[in-house]
């Protein structure tokens, strides 16, 4: 339901007329997120451009006690920019210019809307490089990134989006801004606030720049594939591997039923008569790159590999890694709804979390495919559904809670890099533990005392 006029007049003073969206047919495409069956329309929509019209509207919604919902590009896996309703989604996309590309202290200043390939596209012009690559990254913004504290496939090697933020800008409830960090690689003066907001998503203020940090390029990459029988010998490659001192820079695996919809979407010439694919790339120094990419084939055919494909070219290399990136794109065209869910385990539990989402499958008769970053234990289990079957969508939150548990009882989290938002809420207290969800809940209502900002996501 639209919001009244004493709201939406103060509104289009800031932003203008043309930067606020009322009707519903404007304001559909905001009313949910990439998380599969959940939906809500919001109240309105409005694009501020810069830090002072984002705090002219916290101010506003602060004042009136109106509910606000951060949103970049809106590819978030768990709901957390969701709409809530009659709240005001404030939507970053028109923030989108870099500002700043230091080569001399390695940095790259931004704003908040620009998308993740845009940077690592600057980065690559300036003979630098970006390694954070959420899958969404061509169309996902930093400011999404920074909030969910996203990961990506070479998260183990280069870490998440955490290990790049040097610097912020966050504009705060009641509409006061502050800057967080700086162009020093050593910093210890006083708490690390900017880590306080690195993962909060959008529940404690509303980021409005970014400060990267940048690395050196790798001077050369190797990308090859090998395919197993068991999903076993793939898990003890991944640990032999990882156990010689080798970090590939992406480790990557699929599922037989992922494998399969993955070569009809694309088309690859993937092996259709294996149980597991393993992606590996290794990156840095040519001489160091190739002992690595023999040493991790030697491996995998010690571990019982049945075929290793080492790309020959850069074509071929885009060609074998799109195997991995087409993944949840190439689930989807199999039904109608695709869940894409995110555990994660220590390394040494995912072969046994794997068989464990196999025997939950066939338990509620439900389809899964399964891939996922298997260097860092991070797995996607994939459902493919119907959110119309009622009866069937039961047995999947069913499946949900049996997963969730088991990657708690391995020691693992219930998310990796998705974040919690609405779909994981319910969860959150059996992994975090009492003490830490009274600082969560003490520290929110410290700094949104009105409870404006993205109400209902993570905890209530």
């Amino acid at each position: 339901m639209p919001f009244d006029i004493p709201i939406l007049n103060p509104l289009r003073a800031i932003v203008g007329p043309n930067n606020v969206l009322t009707s519903a047919e404007d304001t559909i495409p905001y009313s949910f997120d990439g998380t599969a069956a959940l939906t809500q329309m919001p109240g309105c929509v409005v694009f501020p451009k810069d830090a002072g019209q984002i705090a002219g509207i916290l101010q506003i919604a602060n004042e009136k006690r109106v509910p606000v919902v951060t949103r970049g590009s809106g590819t978030g896996l768990s709901g957390g920019s969701l709409p809530c309703p009659d709240c005001i989604v404030l939507c970053t996309a028109k923030m989108d210019k870099i500002l700043e590309l230091d080569r001399a202290n390695l940095t790259l200043l931004c704003e908040t809307g620009v998308t993740t390939l845009a940077i690592a596209d600057a980065a690559v012009g300036a003979g630098l490089f970006y390694p954070p690559d959420p899958g969404s990254m061509k169309i996902s913004t930093i400011g999404g990134n920074v909030a969910e504290n996203s990961g990506g496939l070479r998260g183990l090697k280069y870490g998440v989006t955490r290990n790049y933020v040097m610097g912020l800008e966050v504009v705060l409830p009641d509409g006061e801004l502050m800057w967080l960090g700086n162009k020093c690689v050593k910093d210890v003066a006083g708490y690390s606030l900017k880590d306080l907001f690195i993962g909060s998503e959008g529940t404690l203020g509303v980021i409005s720049k970014v400060l990267l940090r940048l690395i050196p390029k790798p001077a050369s990459k190797k990308t090859m594939v090998a395919t197993f029988n068991q999903m076993d010998q793939a898990a003890d490659s991944v640990s032999a591997i990882i156990a010689a001192q080798i970090i590939p820079c992406t480790l990557e695996f699929l599922d037989r039923t992922t494998i399969h919809c993955v070569e009809d979407f694309a088309k690859i010439g993937l092996p259709l008569d294996c149980e597991a694919l393993l992606l590996m790339e290794t990156d840095g120094h040519p001489a160091v790159v190739a002992e690595e990419a023999a040493h991790m084939e030697r491996i995998c055919r010690e571990q019982g590999c049945l075929e290793v494909r080492v790309a020959k070219t850069d074509e071929e290399a885009v060609k074998l890694a799109s195997a991995r990136r087409s993944a949840f794109s190439a689930l989807a065209r199999v039904a109608p709804t695709t869940i894409l869910e995110d555990a994660t385990v220590p390394r040494s539990e995912l072969a046994r979390m794997i068989r464990f989402v196999e025997a939950i499958a066939k338990k509620y008769r439900l389809r899964i495919g399964t891939f996922g970053h298997m260097g860092d234990g991070n797995l996607h289990p994939t459902f493919l559904t119907d959110e119309r079957n009622t009866e069937e969508m039961h047995r999947v939150e069913e499946a949900f809670k049996e997963i969730f548990d088991e990657a708690i009882r391995l020691g693992g989290t219930i998310t990796g890099e998705h974040g919690i938002g609405l779909a994981k809420k319910a969860f959150l207290p059996k992994f975090a533990g009492g003490a830490q969800m009274r600082v969560m809940r003490e520290l929110r209502r410290v700094l949104d005392p009105k409870g404006i900002l993205n109400p209902g996501k993570m905890f209530d």
